[in-house]
């Protein structure tokens, strides 16, 4: 059987406390806020340095078969899984605009779950490739781009502008800082690292205890606003559909030969949902969809459920697959 002992030590880190502090404060009313410039600065340091490292990893190891397996398997993961996810939200009777964006949601992936799932497996000693910061950004687009297309589908009446909408998530800021500082990462090298292994090494966990504070507030505090939009198998879904994903996931990256720690992170991935780069798309794609529900069906409820259990029973499966 799986051993989920080692999930105590992610449940523990600091990170992952600062986001209960901050949803402790909002459920409190506390006034504890992050201006949101701060905080978009925050996410924009997050994605650079993650981007960067992996550059620079992937350069060091060489962007070999096992790249090229990992990202072939999250781009059809990121483009086929909102298919399934549409598929399995029709019977929860919200309007399709709200339907095509949750099922875009939960395709695509969650930065900051990547960034604790690969601290997590890190400390476990299964330490995924450096490379796996590229599969990251892969699989944020080709999501949204399903999405559209369920949105465009017959008996649909929402018409978008699919040019911008298109610039909106091939160009994004998300998008951008994580490819761009990834080719910066991986031209410079070591040599790079050097010069930057201050600013992208020991100041991110201070960064990232800072933006899950900012995450654990708004998280709550989206709960507490939009909670009673949420229905019984909306729910389900938000806390399913992850389980799903991952499994999937697994079962690919074994028949791929990954490694366990590609794979391990490849299913965090996949189990992970978006709460930025969707929304941000969607606020174009579709406006008549309620953020209500797929914000905060992503945010209040799949990202606490990773932190505290997901990342640790991915990570569990994973190694258990590969013994």
């Amino acid at each position: 059987m799986p051993d989920f002992s080692a999930g105590l030590g992610l449940l523990t880190s600091p990170a992952v406390l600062f986001f209960f502090v901050g949803a402790g404060a909002a459920f409190a009313r506390s006034d504890l806020s992050i201006p949101e410039q701060v905080a978009k600065a925050l996410s924009l340091y997050l994605m650079l340095c993650i981007g960067f490292k992996g550059g620079v990893e992937a350069r060091a190891a060489g962007l070999d078969g096992d790249f090229l397996s990992a990202g072939a398997l999250g781009l059809v993961l990121s483009a086929l899984m909102p298919l399934l996810a549409f598929g399995l939200l029709k019977w929860t009777r919200l309007d399709r605009p709200t339907v095509c964006a949750l099922a875009a949601t939960y395709g695509s992936v969650s930065v900051v779950t990547f960034a604790a799932g690969q601290q997590h497996l890190a400390s476990l000693g299964l330490a995924p490739g450096g490379y796996m910061a590229a599969v990251l950004a892969l699989m944020e687009t080709p999501a949204i781009l399903t999405g559209l297309i369920l949105m465009n589908g017959a008996g649909s009446d929402q018409r978008t502008d699919r040019g911008t909408v298109l610039k909106e998530v091939l160009v994004g800021a998300a998008t951008v800082i994580l490819l761009g500082s990834f080719l910066v990462g991986a031209i410079s090298g070591e040599a790079g690292m050097q010069k930057l292994d201050l600013f992208v090494n020991p100041l991110f966990q201070g960064a990232l205890c800072f933006f899950l504070l900012d995450l654990g507030l708004n998280a709550a505090r989206s709960l507490m606003a939009g909670g009673r939009k949420l229905n019984v198998p909306v729910v389900a879904f938000a806390l399913g559909f992850p389980v799903i994903s991952a499994a999937l996931a697994l079962g690919l990256a074994r028949l791929a030969g990954l490694e366990v720690g590609d794979a391990a992170l490849l299913a965090i991935l996949a189990g992970s949902a978006s709460y930025i780069a969707v929304p941000a798309a969607m606020r174009v794609a579709a406006p008549k969809a309620d953020p209500g529900i797929f914000v905060t069906a992503s945010l209040a409820l799949t990202f606490p459920f990773n932190l505290t259990f997901g990342i640790a029973l991915y990570t569990a499966a994973a190694t258990w697959l590969w013994t």
